[in-house]
């Protein structure tokens, strides 16, 4: 049987040395995880047939279709991670998330890298992002405080941003600044409960399937910053 049993000793219960070793695991799978991201973005950056065609899905209604088709890629690649013990499979997952996640970014960062000063605008948004993700990270890891309360308050949240995207889309109208910070706060809290979970509900082998939410919540919290910093340009 593939699937996990039913009854998990939980990061939180373990000795001290086999949680931090599952914190190391689990960040290195992160940033190893960025590094790929990285690489592919740029790949996809280097063909101007991509690069086309995911310009052309911006717009309207295919936008939201390729979001639809991105967060079921998202359920599929989390499942695949949570529900195998197969190491294969959670690589396999986390692979096919990142390169999913680094073709929705083309659109962005093509623009991005298109602004004046673009590069430092992309710079200093990866800066901020990776030091509130440390920071949020470092409290539940240190407090060991569980967030899984967060999860009606997120579930209602990412609807009620769905439901404004789709009336923006029908009604035209763009959702603006004030958007991108709620979306920065439910990116924020996603990061909480995801760094929760992975204390309180994963066991120490499940440190790839932890990595992959973390690095889920990581570049939700990226890509608003960056829109930010580029409305403000």
């Amino acid at each position: 049987m593939e699937d996990f049993q039913p009854h998990i000793v939980p990061v939180s219960s373990l000795a001290q040395d086999r949680r931090v070793d599952f914190y190391r695991k689990t960040y290195t799978h992160v940033a190893l995880a960025v590094l790929l991201f990285i690489i592919v973005e740029y790949l996809f950056l280097q063909s101007p047939m991509i690069v086309n065609f995911a310009l052309s899905l911006t717009g309207g209604w295919s936008w939201l279709l390729l979001l639809g088709a991105f967060m079921f890629i998202t359920n599929y690649a989390e499942g695949l991670a949570l529900k195998s013990r197969s190491k294969n499979r959670h690589y396999l997952a986390l692979g096919i998330y990142v390169v999913a996640e680094a073709f929705i970014f083309v659109p962005l960062l093509f623009i991005a890298f298109n602004m004046i000063d673009g590069v430092e605008i992309i710079q200093k948004a990866a800066v901020m992002t990776i030091a509130l993700f440390a920071g949020l990270s470092a409290v539940v890891i240190l407090t060991k405080k569980d967030f899984s309360f967060l999860k009606a308050a997120l579930t209602i949240g990412f609807f009620i941003a769905i439901g404004l995207m789709v009336a923006g889309t029908i009604f035209g109208f763009d959702l603006g600044l004030w958007f991108s910070v709620g979306m920065i706060v439910l990116a924020a809290g996603s990061i909480l409960y995801t760094t929760s979970g992975m204390v309180h509900k994963y066991d120490e082998e499940q440190y790839v399937a932890a990595a992959l939410g973390l690095f889920a919540s990581l570049m939700l919290l990226f890509w608003y910053i960056l829109r930010i910093f580029m409305s403000r340009d």
